[in-house]
């Protein structure tokens, strides 16, 4: 049976069902070269095919967390086919997902990040908007613990400046409004009142863009996060240890665990509680370093 023609209307299904785009793209790409290995391999779509495919992509080199993904992919495709009645079985809801190794995040200190925000903060008291700019998404990312993809798409209407409020629209397109502090206001009100290119919001209201009025995209954001944190002990580390550390902090500092949750828009309260473990860690390093009887 040849598959392939049902791709394009598995993808209309991923993106109606609020898939994000990266994942609709990860999942075709997985699922495209799945049906290659199943002609060549002049396989069916049954469970040991797919078992098959599985141990040929771990045989490559694929990490266990690519593993799972591409498994998910094909539970999904193959799910989505059983329900059109296009398969009269569903093997994918046999297949295990490998169990994932898991690593504690990277988070800075609290004392390392605030060094390096009091100086983008000197910095951009000269008035240069690419200082302002670094201060601003700098203040933004760490105060709200949002994603930069989150901070690339924002925008200036999104902002509650009354109630230091901002709405993010997250992963399938979920929306969350998160607090911010007055640092980050600061921030805001100075890049909007002194870096922000005097651009009508009608023709683009988004809160972070370049000197030729264009939205700042992802890459560049990244860019700027990763330059300042390699300043700190951290060392080589992106936006996502920004997340991290934001929400590391929030539980030492006694926020309640499905609070976090919320601020970072996880579906799972499993996935935030590794920042429990990364605390707890913390707090045993500091106990073996300074208690006499450790």
């Amino acid at each position: 049976m040849d598959l392939s023609r049902e791709l394009s209307q598995f993808g209309r299904w991923l993106s109606a069902r609020g898939t994000s785009e990266n994942t609709q793209k990860a999942y075709l790409s997985d699922i495209a070269d799945y049906l290659d290995f199943e002609k060549t391999s002049k396989g069916e779509l049954n469970l040991e095919t797919l078992r098959n495919w599985l141990y040929a992509q771990a045989e490559a080199g694929a990490s266990k967390s690519t593993l799972a993904r591409k498994t998910s992919s094909l539970r999904a495709f193959s799910g989505w086919l059983f329900e059109r009645e296009i398969i009269t079985e569903d093997p994918g809801i046999r297949l295990k997902t490998p169990k994932l190794d898991r690593t504690l995040p990277k988070v800075a200190s609290e004392s390392s990040l605030a060094e390096v925000l009091t100086d983008l903060e000197d910095a951009a008291a000269s008035g240069e908007p690419t200082l302002l700019l670094r201060w601003c998404a700098f203040e933004l990312l760490y105060s709200t613990g949002m994603r930069v993809s989150e901070l690339a798409g924002l925008k200036v209407s999104d902002i509650d400046f009354s109630r230091r409020l901002v709405r993010v629209m997250g992963k399938g397109s979920k929306e969350r409004m998160l607090p911010y502090g007055i640092s980050a206001q600061r921030a805001i009100d100075a890049w909007i009142k002194l870096g922000r290119p005097k651009v009508d919001l009608g023709q683009s209201d988004a809160l972070l863009l370049n000197s030729r009025g264009k939205k700042v995209g992802v890459r560049q954001l990244y860019s700027v996060v990763a330059n300042e944190l390699a300043k700190t002990p951290t060392g080589a580390a992106g936006p996502h240890t920004l997340r991290h550390s934001a929400a590391t902090h929030l539980l030492d500092h006694g926020a309640d665990l499905r609070a976090v949750q919320e601020i970072l828009g996880h579906a799972s309260l499993g996935t935030t509680q590794i920042y429990t473990h990364v605390s707890i860690e913390r707090l045993r390093a500091s106990f073996e370093q300074a208690h006499p009887r450790a």
